[in-house]
């Protein structure tokens, strides 16, 4: 398949080359280790992985987040809940008062060893956003392994209990959809209705938003792709939905990930493939510059098309309508 590089795309619709517009978003990959190994992965996260975020770069991290341009911090992994020192690092984040998100698989919450996470995310006001790739179960089940989905709803029904998603209680519960195949998601606005409607119906659950996420073609979800022969269809279709509105609003614009050795790049994506930042600005925690990273031209390569294709897809979400 031959199809035109994303900087070219870019470049017909004056938007190359991509820069950055702020910094205010600072998600930090705390380790690729997970009790899943989910096929969607970017990240090839799993049970083997041994790469946990050290002390001294939560550290690093925390002293970046001090600054005031940044208003949202955002935790995710693997599965957070497994680096050590993450109760830590979130009380001492929550002292900031800044918008505090913590993405996590729920089904770690019903482990004995990491349940307690329930009750410090709570007292810290986190945000929860928890992974649930698909309403039906044997869809679900295929992508994130056997019996997942049940464990999923188990673990949403008692972070209800403790207030999570209740309308009046301050305590957000959003949820992601990821599609299950060689396919691009469906409306957000309709997913979220179908969501909502099918998990207080079944299960009687309730959750505040759902997002919508493109699976992007890296880790073990390429392997996936080229492994069933759906590689180039899953290109093309992402080439042939590319939204100019959704490239000029991507996420890493505004957007700075944190590897868990403190490596900086543009986005989680850009991580798992190790595009780490350049063009001359610093690419480690240690040495964040603000001024810099704010005025930073971003690393790009046809991966992120994934990104800018139909409604476009971030972290929040959608990008667009």
């Amino acid at each position: 398949m031959t199809f035109l590089s994303f900087s070219n795309k870019l470049e017909q619709f004056g938007l190359f080359p991509l820069t950055a517009r702020d910094v205010s978003i600072l998600q930090i990959n705390v380790g690729r280790k997970c009790n899943l190994a989910c096929k969607h992965c970017h990240l090839k996260a799993g049970p083997s992985r041994t790469e946990i975020m050290p002390r001294e770069v939560l550290e690093s991290c925390l002293t970046v987040a001090r600054d005031p341009a940044i208003t949202i911090i955002d935790i995710t992994g693997g599965a957070p809940e497994m680096n050590p020192d993450l109760e830590w690092f979130i009380s001492e984040v929550a002292t900031l008062g800044k918008r505090l998100i913590v993405r996590s698989n729920l089904v770690i919450l019903l482990d004995d060893a990491y349940t307690k996470f329930i009750e410090i995310y709570s007292r810290n006001k986190v945000e929860i956003v928890g992974s649930l790739p698909d309403l039906h179960q044997e869809r679900n089940d295929r992508q994130r392994g056997a019996g997942v989905f049940a464990h999923e709803i188990r673990a949403l029904r008692l972070l209800n209990e403790h207030g999570y998603g209740q309308s009046t209680s301050g305590l957000i519960l959003d949820l992601v959809h990821n599609p299950v195949g060689a396919f691009l998601p469906g409306s957000q606005k309709a997913l979220e209705h179908e969501y909502k409607n099918k998990l207080q119906t079944d299960y009687g659950i309730q959750f505040n938003n759902l997002y919508c996420l493109t699976n992007n073609p890296t880790g073990r979800y390429v392997d996936y792709l080229k492994s069933t022969d759906n590689y180039e269809e899953y290109m093309e279709a992402l080439v042939n939905a590319f939204n100019p509105c959704a490239a000029n609003e991507v996420m890493c614009r505004s957007t700075i990930s944190v590897g868990w050795d403190g490596t900086l790049y543009d986005c989680d994506f850009n991580q798992a493939l190790e595009l780490s930042i350049n063009h001359g600005t610093p690419n480690t925690i240690v040495h964040f510059n603000a001024l810099e990273l704010c005025n930073r031209e971003i690393v790009i390569a046809d991966h992120c098309y994934a990104c800018t294709a139909g409604a476009g897809s971030s972290c929040q979400g959608a990008l667009s309508v």
